[in-house]
Order: structure tokens, then C-alpha cells, then sequence
């Protein structure tokens, strides 16, 4: 009920989800590459963890009521899925150059159906936030491994449908050398996620089953994913890279937008574990976020904060443990000096103790007074014109503000078709993030290129993703009256009940299924 699935950016019913695994020998010898190189891959091929058929992946899935669920959304599969494990070379987000390794998965299709073989489109996918050190989308057949879920959802959304995948873990988590993550680095994730792209393209010709890849290049990702992949998109159309589409889903493209609205009376749910990777990270990568820990964390939770995600603990872990308050981002002194009314649905997220002292928090909430940026914060239904065209037009003095007007992606008009997916009550990642980045593509000339879908919306006649509506409101529906039936009392206490278990559940678990079918549908119109 917590945290713990509303963090891991995919999170989808198939959480007891296992998959026979049948790795085996590789086509010939290996070759080793230990150079540090970006791109380079350490072991050409890497080692297979996963051959299924489509008869066999959908026995496997059928097997449980949750993989059967997850079924419902992907459709069956028409191709068998291999998932590699790779590990290649990348960087960090120091300015001093910083080599690293990172790891990833490399799914293919198998089959002799058309859909299945000859060359192939690449999904460039980008995962969604997570606190597990251990986190590896490669470990579809480990239920006790966190990118289990996530990798499953792929494999079955787009592998067994005919794509190839390629899904890093990142830098900082699973085997990388890195002792931080770069979290909303931009440039780094960027990278990160071009270097595992050009690794898995020196695999496919090895492979002990080998696969070419077609011209076609697709990107996508969920929550931090999203922000990732629209950072790689603008990279590689930077680059004269060309990209076939692009579909973001649920991610914080609008950050600067995000973060002043946090600090001024809007936090999100999930923050007491954001801001500390966000710190982290921003200092590692500019050097100027704090002097100490201190300067912005309480003393309860300040001491080792720099070095504490990622972890080996769990989510409900990091909280019982007392390494992070659940929701108590900032004290209540805040939100009555920010004027919160008592009964704001914001002010769940101030209390003692809480995770920022107060000092840095009214620091900041007077600088988004003192030096504004073209926005409305909390963010609003209808922004301003101001917001949309020219979002970063400002000087915040705060370095945290500063950090995230740098990462914030709306630099850019993209070449190729984009489509942003969301859910418009997301209390997580707010639906205006989606909405302020589509205005501002389409104020600077690529409205007809630019496409945005609400799961949680009425079915709009035509535009070929009521599907994904239908089922969204189906899945929201039953999480509700699940709820409701556990819970004793009146209608009234049954209702309560209802509606907190949908918001705890939207970001994490309603809208990744159905923000990635939307994703397919959209990639199967190149």
C-alpha cells in the first residue's frame, strides 16, 4: 500500500510472474572487451537467460492470474522471446570524465512468421524509477529481483510482438562500478542509453539465434524512463540520429515546472524519495547542490543520505528503518507559511519529522517567488501562454532550481513523431507535465507531429486508442471496488477506502500497461 510499487515506474499486475528460463551455449566462442569504451560491449555474445516460443511464453503467462491478466493488455504473443544479459561500457555525470560499465537486456523475437523474423525495428526502452541496487530488467525469470515486473511487461508488450529490445539498467545499479545513479542527468542518461543501444547492435550478429535490425528506431520509456527517452530522442536527433517515433509515458519532461511546484505547496507522492536521488545526483554531476547533506536534509535522515540510494533495502524497508519518512517531505511550519489550507490534499506531505528542514525549504519556495519562471505553479488545468512558450525564460538563484531548469527537456522542436501518454490524475508525475511539453513542441512548430493520449479520459472517436481507455478505466474500476470490499464500515468509509487505493496504485500500477499498449499501437502505424 505504501511506496513500494508506485517507485518502480512499470509495476503491473503480474507481480508473481516466472518464466522458465533455457539459456545454453552461444553460437561459436566469445570475444571480451574490457576497454571502458561507450558503446563497447564486455562479452560479444552475451549470455542468454531466456528462449521461450510464443506457445511457450504464453503457456508460461497463462499459467497465473496475473500473467493471464497481463495477457488482456499485450494480446498473445505471436513471436517466442530470448532475453540476453549485457554488459557494456558508459559514462558517469561528473564533468571530469568518469568511465563506468552498466548492464541491460537484449530481447529478441524467435519464430518463422514474418512478424517474427527478417529484420526487425528496435525499442530503445528506458525504465522507470527505482531504489533497488540490485534492479536488472534482464531478470524476467527472478521474482525476488525489482526489474522482474517491468521486464516481463516488455518482453510481452513488444518482443513477442515482433520488436527487438534493448532496456538498460543504468549506470549505478546491478553491476556498474558507478556509486551513485545519475538521476534526471539528461546528458548522462542520454548516453547511457545511447552506449547500451550501440553495444546490443555489435550483439545481434552473434547471438546463437542471429537477428538483424531493421531502419526503424523507436523510443520509449516510463516515468523517469519517460524524461530519458525524450533526453535520448533529442540527443540523437542532435546528432542527425534518425528516430522513428517517439512515445514518452508519465515522465517529469517538465522539471523545472515540477520542482518549483513542489517547493511551492504541490509535492508529489513518491517525493521523499525523489529529492534524495535528485540531490545526489545533481551534486555529483555539478558540484554545487549543497556544501553537506545538512544544508538541505534534517538531522534525523541527513547522515549518509548522499550514499544511500541506490540500496539493498526495500521500500517499506528504507521507511520502517528509518532511513526516509513515508510522505513527511517538509514540516508543517512550511505549508502554513506557504498558507496550505488544512484540508489541501497536498498537506499529507508535511509533517515531523520531516525529510528537508525548513530553512531550505522556504530558501526555495522564495526563490520561486523571487526569481519566477515562466510557469504556473502548483501546476495549473489551463497554463498560461507565458508557461508553454517559453518555459525557461528565468534566473533561479537556487542551485537545486537551477540543476532542474538544466534538465528540463523543452529545449527543443523533435524531427519525428512524438506521442506523450498519461494519466490526468497522476499524483506522481502531475498529467501538466505531459500537457506543458506538448504545448511547447507545438508552439515551436511541430504541433503536427506531436500527439497526447490521457488513459484516463473518455474514448475519443478515432484516434485509435479507446482500447487502451476502456481497459484503463476496467483496471481502475476493479482496484477501487477491490478495496472497498476489504474494508469495513459504511459506504462512505468503503468509497475513502476506494479512492486512496486508486491513488496509490495510478502511477505504478493502472497506467504502465496501458500507456505501453498505447506505445505499441503507435509504433505499428511506421
Amino acid at each position: 500500500m505504501v511506496l513500494k510499487r508506485l517507485l518502480m515506474g512499470c509495476a503491473c499486475a503480474v507481480t508473481t510472474l516466472m518464466l522458465a528460463a533455457c539459456g545454453g551455449g552461444e553460437k561459436g566462442g566469445t570475444s571480451t572487451d574490457t576497454s571502458g569504451a561507450r558503446g563497447s560491449l564486455v562479452q560479444n555474445p552475451p549470455l542468454r537467460l531466456v528462449s521461450l516460443t510464443a506457445d511457450e511464453f504464453k503457456a508460461t503467462l497463462n499459467a497465473s492470474s496475473d500473467g493471464a491478466a497481463l495477457l488482456q493488455v499485450t494480446g498473445n504473443p505471436v513471436c517466442g522471446v530470448e532475453v540476453h544479459y549485457m554488459e557494456y561500457g558508459t559514462v558517469g555525470a561528473a564533468a571530469t570524465p568518469e568511465a563506468t560499465n552498466a548492464t541491460g537486456a537484449l530481447m529478441v523475437p524467435n519464430g518463422s512468421s514474418a512478424a517474427c523474423s527478417g529484420p526487425r525495428p528496435i525499442v530503445l526502452y528506458a525504465h522507470g524509477t527505482t531504489t533497488s541496487k540490485g534492479y536488472n530488467i534482464a531478470a524476467i525469470t527472478d521474482a525476488s529481483n525489482a526489474g522482474q515486473i517491468e521486464g516481463a511487461l516488455i518482453a510481452a508488450m513488444f518482443v513477442a510482438q515482433g520488436y527487438i529490445v534493448v532496456a538498460p539498467n543504468y549506470a549505478g545499479y546491478d553491476k556498474s562500478r558507478l556509486g551513485y545513479h545519475p538521476y534526471l542527468v539528461a546528458d548522462q542518461q542520454s548516453k547511457d542509453m545511447i552506449d547500451a543501444l550501440a553495444a546490443a547492435k555489435k550483439a545481434l550478429p552473434n547471438l546463437l539465434n542471429p537477428v538483424s535490425a531493421s531502419a526503424k528506431l523507436f523510443i520509449t520509456g516510463y516515468s523517469q524512463g519517460g524524461h530519458v527517452a525524450m533526453a535520448t530522442h533529442r540527443a540523437l536527433e542532435a546528432a542527425g540520429t534518425p528516430v522513428t517515433a517517439l512515445v514518452g509515458q508519465s515522465g517529469p519532461y517538465a522539471l523545472s515546472t515540477l520542482v518549483d511546484a513542489t517547493f511551492a505547496g504541490a509535492p508529489n507522492l513518491g517525493g521523499t524519495v525523489f529529492t534524495p536521488l535528485l540531490t545526489t545526483s545533481w551534486q555529483k554531476a555539478y558540484g554545487n547542490i549543497y556544501s553537506t547533506p545538512g544544508d538541505i536534509f534534517t538531522t534525523p535522515f541527513a547522515s549518509g543520505i548522499d550514499t544511500l540510494l541506490p540500496t539493498a533495502l526495500s521500500f517499506n524497508a528504507l521507511f520502517t528503518s528509518g532511513k526516509l519518512p513515508q510522505a513527511a517531505l517538509f514540516d508543517t511550519s512550511v505549508a502554513d507559511a506557504l498558507a496550505l489550507a488544512a484540508d489541501s490534499s497536498f498537506r499529507a506531505f508535511y509533517g515531523t519529522p520531516s525529510l528537508v528542514n525548513t530553512t531550505y525549504a522556504l530558501g526555495v519556495a522564495g526563490d520561486v517567488q523571487a526569481n519566477p519562471c515562466p510557469t504556473d505553479v502548483p501546476p495549473p488545468a489551463s497554463p498560461s501562454a507565458s508557461a508553454v512558450e517559453s518555459p525557461l525564460a528565468c534566473t533561479p538563484g537556487n542551485k537545486f532550481r537551477v540543476a532542474a531548469r538544466a534538465n528540463d527537456l523543452r529545449t527543443y522542436t523533435p524531427a519525428s513523431p512524438v506521442l506523450l501518454c498519461g494519466g490526468n490524475a497522476d499524483p506522481t508525475v502531475f498529467f501538466t507535465s505531459s500537457q506543458l511539453t506538448k504545448g511547447y513542441f507545438d508552439l515551436h512548430g511541430a504541433s503536427a507531429r506531436v500527439k497526447l493520449v490521457d488513459v484516463d479520459s473518455t474514448p475519443t472517436a478515432g484516434d485509435g486508442f479507446d482500447l487502451a481507455r476502456g481497459g484503463f478505466a476496467q483496471a481502475k474500476a476493479k482496484v477501487a471496488s477491490d478495496a472497498a470490499a476489504a474494508t469495513s464500515g459504511d459506504a462512505n468509509a468503503k468509497q475513502a477506502a476506494g479512492v486512496k487505493a486508486v491513488t496509490l496504485a495510478y502511477h505504478g500500477t493502472l497506467v504502465p500497461p496501458f500507456c505501453s499498449a498505447v506505445a505499441r499501437g503507435f509504433f505499428s502505424s511506421f
